[in-house]
């Protein structure tokens, strides 16, 4: 055992048991996997991801590059730092070799999210966050303060002295004075991984993963605080930098200060006989106090000189310092064995190689929002150059490094109350080191990637000169860690090679996350039946009790058709088709878009977003609509209805509602602001039913006897308002089947009434609910498209047959010049056509290539040239056979012509016909 008496912040009056790969290791509360492993002189057994090497524990926190684990109980997920995960009862994991396995079980855990807005946002609580969230708080502000780890002090250990007192006593002091305070909100173990535009930053809590059921039972595991702040200060610390040497990827390579940390925090030795290699002065600390808890250590420093300071500190505790020395390469298996010191590479035993180059301040939040980073020679990092409005960065994260000076930065001019003191120390500059001479294909850049120089000269001498297209070809930054260890060092090596300053490189680009996010967190609440809102029309329950089945549409559930006993769907489709087709049929529509367009220019814009003319349509009235995107290709069709001169109502297909809006709002708000319209959503508000077929209007005219529903007074395409029992309705007549019909408007309100009062009047004249699969094969029998199933992105109107649609009088209009275009022309652009199966009983599939029949009815050898695609397919009641919809090359050239589809291993010959294969001289529609 490592466990150290007198050392560390856990609860050595109580035990918790974890398994690692099989074994059991005893541990306290307070504990992380790593520490419980370190304690135990054990580690995961993870390998690296590409050589299969073996993996140690590389740090305390999230910047380790290794020590990855797969967690299976109590709650199961992958990629986990052991240095992260708490140690917990019962606990089970095992390490991974850079690839986690995702969970075959659901995870029973709850998830959520808080949205919370504050005056100041303070980001870690070390010593600088600490005392800003303190000062924030005494001046009056609402402040939250969150810090990743599970108890506030960051980097501090209890062995420095603050306003001459142990540190740790004075973050209790604070710590307890802030939780005094109603206007702060402390959130621990909470990490603050994206930072966005105007003071809005994401906040992951884990709330109960440190229980031993992992929040499987009580309150939600983790939760997402979206907390938007006047003010931000970034006070999160500083990322120890490694220094590169050959096999410095063996278990028992460790950062200095992450050593130093396991000792302090869990009271875990990591080794008993310590190499410290190291440029910066922060190294020294850790070398002593690992002596102190029984160590032997001796410190190597690359620098000409040792501090003097620390030097004699040293010398005190017979700590042997070497300066002007360096540490090439590691000896050892499964953990490290030997140092490998000097030119000559003599072997120095060690059984842990604890390294430091200096420090990188933890820019990334500072980077999320755009800001720029600066080179500092005297750090051999990247800090944050220019302030940024509403954010402030302090601390190490600053680049200040020395308590006393991050005390003074913190309380700010004269902070309320004065802020905490601490001595000055003298410091020595870093020097930068990037790495040491050795073997280049054996020295690890990002351990986790199995990426080192090599990789880099080899990137290089691809011509690669920028260090993210360096990143992209090497993969270093792209694991879990994101580069915490590594990315400032390729950039380093990166310029070494080229023989360029490396501030002409920077870094690479900082993005969120900070540290990986579950997806389920992600989720919260939105997962299983809440993962898509399900959206349902006022008469859904209706539907249920006729027996509906329902498909989605979108967010939609809309009645596919109404099974009678023992029918299947065809039968179902085909007995609603002949109901509408020979009596009356009626179908809950209420799912169509509906926008309302109103305002002195309303008829301006729809005359620009509509491919044919608005603005003459008259009040009273009706035009169908056809909408392009700026390539000239269909985006969605519907109806027009003018209500007024400054007000239409425009419906759009089911699926595209929400699209099509935002398509009309980005024109109106982007490119033509000038325009006086409003556009209203008012899908949910009306409910809409079509009754269609030949005794439609005898259920109509019963419905609503006061309106002269004949069609000298009812015209096709018109509307008219009228009531009912007093309640407002809008009548319309538009059809999507070609019969006769009508399109009943009322407020969602009374959509319930008003479809009983149909029903209730069509039941003498047999009225039919139909669903709809029937209303697609009435529209195809009519050769009507369905955007989106008959169009796939590349379809223009011409190629649907609607030239028709297409003003020739308008100047111009959304995706009017891409129609002069030559390959908008050529003739052999696939254009929507019928397929009539010749054995009249095939039904084929949809989706199915269409080619050329061959005259031994047999597929040809491949590559087969490909005409085009069946897009609809159906069984009619009205044609008693098969047919379907196809785009084809040239298919209006192709008209009568013979064509093969490839069915179950047997070409199907089709012929290829008009679109309108039900009374194609549109007699049904007035009845």
């Amino acid at each position: 055992m490592s466990r150290i008496e007198g050392y560390g912040r856990i609860d050595r009056s109580r035990h918790v048991t974890v398994t690692v790969d099989g074994t059991a290791y005893t541990g306290h509360p307070g504990d992380s996997l790593a520490s419980v492993l370190l304690a135990h002189d054990a580690r995961p057994a993870d390998t690296g991801v590409k050589l299969g090497r073996p993996r140690g524990i590389g740090a305390s926190w999230t910047e380790d590059p290794t020590g990855l684990v797969q967690v299976e109980e109590p709650f199961p997920e992958p990629m986990l730092l052991a240095t992260t995960v708490e140690a917990t009862d019962g606990l089970v994991a095992r390490g991974v070799n850079g690839q986690g396995r995702l969970s075959e079980v659901p995870d029973l855990a709850r998830y959520d999210r808080l949205h919370t807005h504050c005056d100041v946002l303070v980001i870690g609580a070390g010593p600088a966050g600490l005392v800003a969230a303190r000062t924030a708080a005494r001046r009056g502000d609402d402040v939250v303060l969150v810090d990743d780890r599970p108890t506030a002090g960051g980097t501090l250990t209890g062995t420095e002295t603050i306003d001459g007192r142990p540190s740790l006593q004075v973050v209790d002091e604070i710590v307890a004075e802030l939780a005094a305070h109603p206007s702060v909100t402390r959130l621990q173990r909470t990490t603050a991984f994206g930072h966005y535009d105007d003071g809005f930053v994401l906040a992951l809590e884990r709330r109960t993963s440190h229980t031993d059921d992992g929040g499987l039972a009580r309150r939600s595991r983790q939760r997402v605080h979206r907390i938007r702040a006047g003010r931000i200060v970034v006070a999160a610390g500083a990322i120890e930098r490694p220094i590169v040497l050959e096999d410095n990827d063996r278990p028992g390579v460790m950062l200095a200060a992450s050593a130093r940390d396991f000792l302090h925090r869990y009271g875990v030795l990591a080794g008993r006989e310590v190499v410290v290699f190291t440029s910066d002065d922060a190294a020294y600390a850790a070398a002593v106090d690992l002596h102190d808890a029984g160590a032997s250590v001796q410190v190597l420093d690359a620098r000409p000189t040792a501090p003097a300071l620390w030097s004699r500190r040293c010398a005190h505790r017979g700590i042997a310092v070497t300066a002007g020395t360096h540490v090439h390469g590691t000896r050892g298996g499964d953990r490290i064995t030997a140092a490998l010191v000097g030119p000559e590479r003599r072997e120095v035993p060690c059984d842990l190689l604890l390294t430091s180059g200096g420090w990188n301040p933890t820019a990334h939040l500072f980077s999320h929002v755009g800001g720029r980073l600066a080179y500092e020679p005297s750090l051999g990092a990247f800090r944050p150059a220019a302030p940024r409005p509403g954010v402030e960065v302090i601390g190490a994260a600053d680049g200040t490094f020395g308590l006393a000076d991050i005390l003074r930065q913190a309380g700010g001019p004269g902070g309320a109350g004065g802020a905490p003191q601490a001595d000055d120390e003298p410091r020595d500059p870093t020097a930068v080191l990037w790495r040491t001479d050795g073997d280049p294909t054996r020295q690890f850049v990002d351990i986790q990637r199995d990426a080192t120089v090599a990789d880099i000269a080899r990137a290089v001498g691809a011509g690669m000169t920028s260090v993210e297209h360096v990143k992209r070809y090497t993969t270093i930054g792209t694991a879990h860690d994101q580069g915490k260890t590594s990315g400032v060092i390729a950039s380093g090596i990166t310029a070494e090679l080229l023989g360029r300053p490396v501030e002409d490189l920077g870094t690479t680009t900082f993005r969120p996350p900070y540290t990986p996010v579950a997806f389920a967190a992600l989720a919260g609440r939105e997962r299983g039946d809440l993962f898509d809102p399900v959206r349902t029309t006022p008469i859904h329950d209706r539907h249920v009790a006729a027996g509906a089945e329902f498909e989605d549409v979108g967010q939609w559930k809309r009645a596919r058709h109404y099974p009678h006993p023992g029918e299947n769907m065809t039968d179902a489709v085909l007995r609603e088709c002949a109901a509408v087709r020979t009596s009356v049929g009626i179908m809950d529509a209420s799912t169509l878009g509906k926008i309302d367009v109103r305002g002195p220019d309303a008829a301006v814009l729809l005359d620009r977003l509509y491919t044919n003319m608005m603005s003459s349509l008259k009040v009273g009235r009706v035009r169908y609509g056809v909408m392009c995107g700026n390539d000239g290709m269909v985006l969605d069709d519907g109806t027009v209805l003018r209500l007024a001169d400054d007000r239409f109502l425009v419906t759009t297909t089911t699926g595209n509602a929400a699209a099509v809006l935002d398509w009309m709002e980005e024109w109106l708000q982007t490119e033509w602001p000038e325009l006086r319209v409003r556009l209203t959503s008012v899908t949910e508000q009306w409910s809409i039913f079509a009754v269609a077929g030949p005794r439609s209007r005898d259920v109509i005219g019963a419905v609503f006897a006061d309106l002269d529903v004949s069609n000298e007074a009812f015209g096709f395409m018109t509307w008219q308002d009228t009531a009912l029992d007093g309640v407002p309705v809008r009548l319309a007549r538009i059809s999507f089947s070609g019969e006769l019909a009508f399109e009943v408007s009322v407020s969602a309100w009374y959509a319930p009434a008003v479809w009983a009062r149909l029903l209730e009047a069509g039941r003498d004249h047999g009225i039919t609910p139909y669903g709809t699969e029937t209303m697609h094969v009435l529209r195809a029998e009519k050769g009507y498209p369905i955007i989106g199933q008959d169009t796939d992105g590349t379809v223009s109107p011409h190629d649907l047959g609607m030239a028709w649609a297409v003003s020739k009088k308008k100047p111009d209009f959304v995706g009017r010049r891409s129609f002069g275009r030559a390959q908008n022309q050529d003739p052999l652009r696939k254009q929507l056509v019928s397929l009539l199966p010749t054995d009249a009983a095939t039904k084929l599939p949809e989706g199915s290539q269409i080619v050329r029949f061959a005259d031994d009815g047999r597929l040809p050898a491949p590559p087969v040239p490909m005409l085009g695609h069946v897009t609809s397919s159906y069984h009619s009641a009205a044609l008693d056979r098969p047919f379907a919809l196809a785009l084809v090359k040239g298919g209006r050239e192709r008209i009568g012509e013979v064509v093969g589809v490839p069915v179950a291993g047997e070409l199907v010959p089709a012929l290829i016909g008009e679109t309108v294969l039900v009374d194609p001289e549109g007699a049904r529609r007035d009845g």
